[in-house]
């Protein structure tokens, strides 16, 4: 499971709801419903109830009817924090094992299978406490030999078949430093399935297939060493705090206590924190909140209060002069500057801080912003900050540009803090912080999972009680003076803070996570319980799909020369209006450089960070986008200021003027990101699936050329700007104006040419076969190796769609997949492995095969071998298949595209060449799929059929003569990926 680095704080707040001297506006108040009392904070835009239960468990409920679906979490105020001493990464262990079962489910027979794990527990207990590494070696081989008889019993991820086959997604967890959260994402009509899973989950979770989750745990941790960014950020937090538990325990643990698990101490932790007084259930979306807390209180009341100790300990000592660290790795360089600070029960330094991190940083006109960003002075900068309950992490980061050393870079990012300091800029910034503020949480409060994440944050740092200051923040942001942000930088930021330098070379520390020999464990594919029958038969009301009727959901009309796309906005203030040009990156290569360039320009009227300025006090937003054969502007914001936004942006593009200087120093920081391009292994990998799929042309390394940059023109970019609105466009509006009244208002501010300029032919990429296997590899320093299977097939036919979308769903698409259960479940050979086949996106293109596997390099061989084995069988699970058709209806059942999204589905399905929504031919489709389907679609194009393996590893640790047992090996430079 993912581990959370940043929980955002989304106090979503409507627009009308915030007024000065508002603070009375939002008070706790008391109701009662459905025969249960609640607490709500008055106009609260979220309508969030609180209700706390006998047994101290804490329910948070948000209605929101838009879509049929749900985003639950289920959380516990522990985490890494809480971990003992001698046990660090013990939290993160049981969040993995909340999703192996209980007595009831993930088990043929309990009876038996029980007297095999009590021996397990004892013997790791024997193996935590042996130190010879003989002796030890032989208690795990006896753990192995143990746990394969376990398994026998096992029904490995049967918690994610119930979960798949009610419809959930984005089933996961996140253990952080003060909590752990479950979440799933569930059909409407699922509320009683759900909270029946749910409540059994957590009555009694028995701890089985323990040694090969170990072993993904292992794995994630491996994979944490290869991350030069989560070593800063843990080197970070062990220099900020030298005594607090925030720097003294990482979330994942340390090398030696991963090595040494206790299953008995992991079910203390259970016992001690997994109690309902200190845990909370948060759902919003689309239910009934008298049902659902009604049902919640029948399941859950078996769940007895106990005790909880709070972890609470001593202040850290100040930080009296600046520390410095440093971090190596092969990435690219950087530097974070940190400060420590009050943390999120202290409420007025939280609000003073978030007006100082927009003041600092906004995305337009905050002082990194234009002095920094927009000025070019050093690669990139940024600003974050991390409010825990003790404390809070204010940090400030950046990259180099060519000939600027890292300690240049600190000084530039101080500098501004300076600024602060002085009180040298404008107090009127604060008005536009609060506006931009009520714009970007008026949007949010349209999703579900912002909702939650939010209700859920409030829980775990102050059970809730901060919830009428969180309501009232953006309004309470407005009241902050310019004295309170002098004195609060003052005193706050001193010399008392972080530097860490991320430098680029050997890292001599990193002790890599040894994984002893596993031998493959049964997963039972076909295998289940009682239980998920029972959650099966409890009856759901069917929800009907919704079909998309592009000529009914979309209304057409002109404005000049260019096709107008309408769909009104019923909801809210919000508008969005797009210029769509049929021209990409693949006619002129140099229309990326361009839109990038257009930032630093100003015009005759406006400066550059003038214009900045006036979009962020109107509360709007442009931006200019290319891809291959589409560039697209887009202009947002409230309708109110429609025509202000418009008529800027329009200005802009018609009358920017070159910049030679912007130029030059775009040119240089372009370089340095290239070459720090080079040093990123994910970068790396995405160029060597590019080059698998397409050879040595492709889209990945069509760039321009280091001498071709640097032969650029500021004018040359500025005319491919001026000329851009010459090109055959598409007008979308998506907003609250009548369609006649928006077709009128853009033709006024949007002039459209009689006759459109033919775009420059596009160059063209081929997919190229794969006639023999082949092996791809390039070089990086690190511990594991990263293998991607690539091949392509025939092209593009709607009709296959519904039979590949189930063989995603059935083979490698999920926990559920039979590559997960297969590759990780059985084997214990990745932490993160899927295969799926790729559909293209424009009709007459090729479909493609990808599947992937990151493992430990000197289990690579074993991976490999693992998914060859089901690339060319695939093994029969008639339970598995039907979990995946139930998955497949759900899903199409309870999705709703609306807004905007409706006009981009119709896009796509014009590039496809359809003119209807697919997905009724999908879901029309799957109840007559069986798995003989499934078997044809797999034997036919996957089966014994030739691949390019894709492999990013350490020449050190993987044997290249070893690699030639798959096919050709042909080691490519960088210079071959990237194109420069």
């Amino acid at each position: 499971m993912r581990i959370l680095k940043q929980v955002v704080l989304l106090m979503v707040l409507a627009c009308s709801m915030l007024s000065a001297g508002a603070q009375s506006k939002y008070e706790w108040k008391e109701a009662n419903a459905g025969g249960y009392s609640y607490r709500y904070v008055t106009n609260d835009p979220m309508k969030a109830r609180f209700y706390t239960l006998k047994n101290g468990l804490t329910v948070i409920l948000s209605v929101n009817k838009k879509d049929p679906r749900i985003q639950t979490l289920i959380g516990t105020r522990a985490g890494s924090n809480n971990d003992p001493k001698d046990h660090t990464g013990l939290a993160h262990y049981l969040e993995h094992l909340l999703f192996k079962g209980t007595q009831v489910y993930g088990t043929m027979d309990w009876a038996k299978e029980k007297p095999y794990l009590d021996q397990i527990e004892n013997l790791y207990d024997k193996y935590n406490k042996t130190t010879d590494p003989a002796k030890r070696k032989a208690v795990y081989h006896e753990i192995d030999s143990v746990s394969g008889i376990a398994a026998k019993y096992a029904i490995a991820n049967e918690y994610d078949k119930m979960m798949t086959a009610m419809g959930a997604q984005g089933t996961n967890a996140h253990t952080w430093t003060e909590e752990t959260v479950y979440e799933e994402d569930i059909p409407s009509n699922a509320i009683d399935k759900y909270l029946t899973v749910q409540a059994e989950r957590f009555r009694d979770p028995v701890f089985r297939l323990f040694h090969t989750e170990l072993e993904a745990v292992y794995e994630e941790k491996n994979r944490g060493l290869d991350n030069d960014g989560r070593k800063v950020y843990e080197t970070m937090l062990a220099t900020l705090f030298p005594t607090h538990n925030y720097g003294q325990q990482s979330t994942i643990g340390t090398v030696e206590h991963l090595k040494n698990p206790n299953l008995k101490a992991i079910r203390q932790f259970y016992n001690e924190y997994y109690v309902p007084n200190n845990m909370a259930i948060v759902m919003a979306g689309d239910f009934d909140p008298d049902y659902v807390i009604k049902t919640i209180d029948q399941k859950f009341s078996y769940m007895k209060a106990k005790p909880v100790k709070e972890y609470n300990p001593a202040p850290e000592k100040p930080i009296t002069a600046p520390i410095e660290k440093t971090v190596y790795g092969p990435d690219a360089e950087s530097v974070e500057v940190a400060f420590r600070l009050p943390g999120a029960l202290d409420t007025k330094s939280s609000l003073v801080l978030g007006v100082i991190s927009s003041i600092l940083q906004n995305g337009k006109a905050g002082l990194f912003d234009l002095n920094i960003n927009k000025q070019q002075k050093v690669l990139n900068a940024g600003v974050q900050d991390i409010a825990w309950k003790d404390y809070t992490v204010f940090d400030l980061s950046g990259k180099a540009k060519p000939g600027q050393s890292l300690e240049d870079v600190k000084a530039i990012l101080l500098s501004q803090l300076d600024i602060l300091k002085k009180g040298d800029f404008d107090e009127s910034l604060v008005k536009a912080i609060v506006n931009n503020a009520k714009l970007s949480e008026l949007q949010g409060l349209e999703s579900n999972n912002n909702r939650a994440s939010s209700l859920m944050d409030g829980f775990i740092k102050s059970r809730g009680k901060n919830w009428q200051y969180d309501v009232s923040y953006i309004n309470d942001m407005g009241t902050v003076t310019k004295k309170q942000i002098v004195d609060y930088a003052n005193k706050y930021f001193g010399n008392d803070y972080v530097v860490i330098y991320k430098r680029k070379g050997e890292d001599k520390n990193i002790e890599k996570v040894d994984k002893p020999a596993i031998t493959p464990v049964e997963v039972n594919r076909d295998a289940q319980s009682p239980f998920i029958q029972q959650v099966a038969n409890i009856p759901a009301t069917p929800v009907a799909p919704q079909w998309l009727d592009y000529n009914k959901d979309i209304q057409k009309g002109k404005v000049g020369n260019a096709d107008l796309l309408y769909v009104q906005n019923k909801d809210n203030a919000l508008f969005r209006l797009y210029y769509r040009f049929d021209v990409g990156t693949w006619n002129n290569i140099k229309l990326s450089l361009a839109a990038s360039y257009l930032q630093f320009l100003s015009t005759d009227k406006y400066t550059a960070e003038q214009i900045s300025k006036e979009f962020y006090d109107i509360a709007c937003n442009f931006n200019v986008s290319t891809s291959n054969d589409v560039t697209t502007i887009s202009i947002s914001g409230l309708q109110e200021n429609f025509d202000k936004a418009v008529a800027l942006f329009e200005h802009i593009i018609s009358n920017c003027q070159p910049n030679e200087a912007a130029l030059t120093a775009l040119k240089s920081r372009m370089s340095k990101a290239r070459a720090d391009s080079k040093l990123n292994k994910g970068a790396i990998l995405k160029g060597l699936n590019n080059y698998g799929i397409y050879g040595n042309k492709n889209p990945f390394n069509y760039t321009m050329s280091t001498a071709d940059l640097e032969a650029v023109t500021a004018k040359e970019l500025v005319d491919i700007l001026h000329n851009l609105m010459a090109y055959k466009q598409t007008v979308i509006y998506w907003g609250p104006q009548a369609l006649t009244a928006a077709q009128t208002d853009i033709a006024k501010l949007h002039k459209v040419p009689a006759t459109f300029t033919e775009a420059p032919a596009a160059v063209k990429f081929t997919k190229v076969d794969q006639p023999a296997n082949q092996v791809l590899f390039v070089n990086y320093d690190m511990v594991q190796s990263e293998v991607n299977w690539v091949r392509n097939d025939g092209e593009y036919n709607p009709s296959n769609t519904a039979i590949i979308s189930l063989f995603n769903n059935y083979f490698g698409g999920g926990m559920g997949s039979i590559v997960f259960q297969t590759i990780r479940e059985s084997k214990a050979l990745a932490y993160s492995t899927y295969a799926f086949y790729s559909s293209p996106q424009k009709q007459g293109e090729r479909y493609t095969i990808l599947a992937y596997v990151g493992s430990q390099a000197d289990k690579m061989n074993e991976a490999i071998n693992g998914m060859n084995e089901l690339l060319n069988d695939i093994p029969q699970s008639d339970k598995l298949l039907m979990a995946a058709k139930q998955s497949m209806k759900q899903d199409i059942e309870t999705e709703r595209i609306t807004n905007d999204a409706i006009i981009f589905s119709y896009l796509a399905a014009q590039k496809l060449g359809l003119s209807t929504d697919i997905r009724k031919q999908v879901y029309e489709s799957i109840d007559g799929m069986n798995f003989s389907d499934v078997k044809k679609f797999h034997d036919e194009h996957l089966a014994h059929k030739p691949f390019t393996y894709c492999i990013v590893a350490n020449d050190k640790k993987v044997s290249l003569d070893e690699l030639k047992k798959y096919g050709e090996v042909k080691t490519l430079t960088l210079e071959q990926i990237f194109g420069y």
